[in-house]
């Protein structure tokens, strides 16, 4: 072993010869000019030593060991694919084979990605309520990490900063919104945690929940079932965070014949909490989705029962028909696509909608109109988006009233 090996492993890690708490080979003393950096590639698993517990710094090593402790270091990150070693022991490391590989793999156990969207909503109308312009900034990153082969646990951090007059001077709010452990049992696929929950497409809710979910294939068809309690809408430190609703409990049936989906969803939920609608709810949806790849059209059928807006003689059911051609992908510069919305929903059909428009500005009768928007990649993982909503009062103090909505947003990932 040369002594300036030693050390230039050490350094590549970032590590000077200091001293470390325990004797990791009983043949390199804590006097000796290695110890230091022995000691840390040892506990940083680079150098792994004889069974014997010995070190034999003083034996000259063959080109396969220190191809392990290059492939090891490589691993690590201590030295990168461009270092001189890796060219130097090519063969050696090519001969190790899977040996590598799976070192390379234990070594990138977590990824982070992410994402950056600035967006601006305009609202107006006749509604003053929902008349308004804000102008936002959300950061995500998402962490993955890998269990073991089958599981996985996965975070979002993510921090929100408005441009309205609130907090312009920094004082931004940043929290995690999601973590959650996903894997299989079996046939079946489990996600436990806080995540994302989306039911109805959309229609229904589509924000966070505290929940456990298991669904299973079944050739065609699927079958899943959730249960948990939907989560406060966390959005900024100055704001009031408060939940939706309580717990709930939602099933789902689905399947694919050729390019058609049919999917049906039951979901009883306690507790709502929004300004149309109080109490307990029970949601019932029938859809169908024809999807070529290029064009879709989709229509769903939405059913509620809620003492609250039968007492506000509201409205319980609705419909809503989708329209869409091809679509922005990330991955594409240049790919774009055109989307349309018709909404016929009553109060008690939804609790937080996946839409951009000011659905929450009318009451328990509910709201019909439409959506129509865009979007377009100008460049590989940068998509900007323009959707335009004009939503109008279905009966009561609120009939006919409109609400008009344009949304712009710019997203980048990474």
């Amino acid at each position: 072993m040369k002594k300036s090996l030693v050390f230039a492993m050490a350094m590549a890690l970032g590590v000077s010869a200091t001293a470390f708490a325990a004797n990791p080979f009983s043949d390199v003393p804590a006097g000796s000019w290695a110890y230091g950096a022995v000691a840390k590639l040892a506990a940083a698993g680079i150098v792994d030593g004889y069974p014997d517990g010995t070190f034999k710094g003083e034996r000259t090593m063959t080109r396969y060991e220190m191809a392990q402790i290059v492939a090891k270091a490589l691993a690590k990150g201590a030295i990168g694919a461009d270092d001189r070693l890796v060219s130097e022991f090519a063969d050696e490391l090519d001969n190790l084979g899977v040996r590598v590989a799976k070192l390379e793999k234990n070594a990138d156990m977590v990824k982070i990605t992410g994402n950056v969207r600035l967006s601006n909503v305009h609202t107006t109308g006749d509604i003053e309520d929902a008349k308004g312009n804000a102008t936002k900034l959300r950061t995500r990153l998402f962490f993955t990490g890998e269990v073991n082969d089958n599981w996985h646990y996965v975070s979002m951090l993510e921090n929100n900063q408005t441009f309205d007059g609130q907090n312009e001077s920094g004082d931004d709010d940043t929290d995690f919104q999601r973590a959650y452990l996903t894997g299989n049992l079996g046939v079946v696929n489990i996600t436990a945690g806080r995540f994302g929950g989306y039911y109805g497409d959309g229609n229904i809710y589509d924000t966070r929940q505290d929940a456990i979910n298991a669904n299973v294939k079944m050739g065609q068809a699927y079958l899943g079932a959730t249960w948990g309690k939907m989560a406060n809408q966390s959005a900024y430190s100055w704001s009031t965070k408060t939940s939706k609703a309580d717990t709930f409990v939602n099933a789902t049936l689905g399947g694919n014949i050729g390019k058609l989906n049919l999917e049906a969803q039951y979901l009883k939920v306690d507790d709502v909490a929004t300004d149309w609608m109080k109490g307990d709810d029970t949601i019932w949806t029938a859809g169908a989705t024809y999807d070529t790849g290029d064009f879709k059209l989709g229509a769903m059928y939405l059913k509620g029962d809620n003492d609250y807006v039968d007492d506000q003689n509201g409205d319980d059911d609705g419909y809503v028909v989708t329209l869409g051609y091809k679509g922005a992908k990330a991955s594409k510069a240049g790919s774009w696509g055109l989307y349309g919305k018709y909404y016929d929903q009553g109060g008690a059909t939804y609790i937080n909608h996946t839409m951009n428009g000011a659905y929450d500005a009318f009451d328990a009768n509910g709201f019909k109109g439409y959506m129509v928007g865009g979007n377009l990649a100008l460049a590989k993982n940068m998509v900007a988006s323009v959707e335009w909503y004009d939503l109008k009062g279905k009966g009561g103090d609120l009939d006919g009233q409109h609400a008009r909505t344009l949304w712009s947003q710019m997203v980048v990932t990474f």
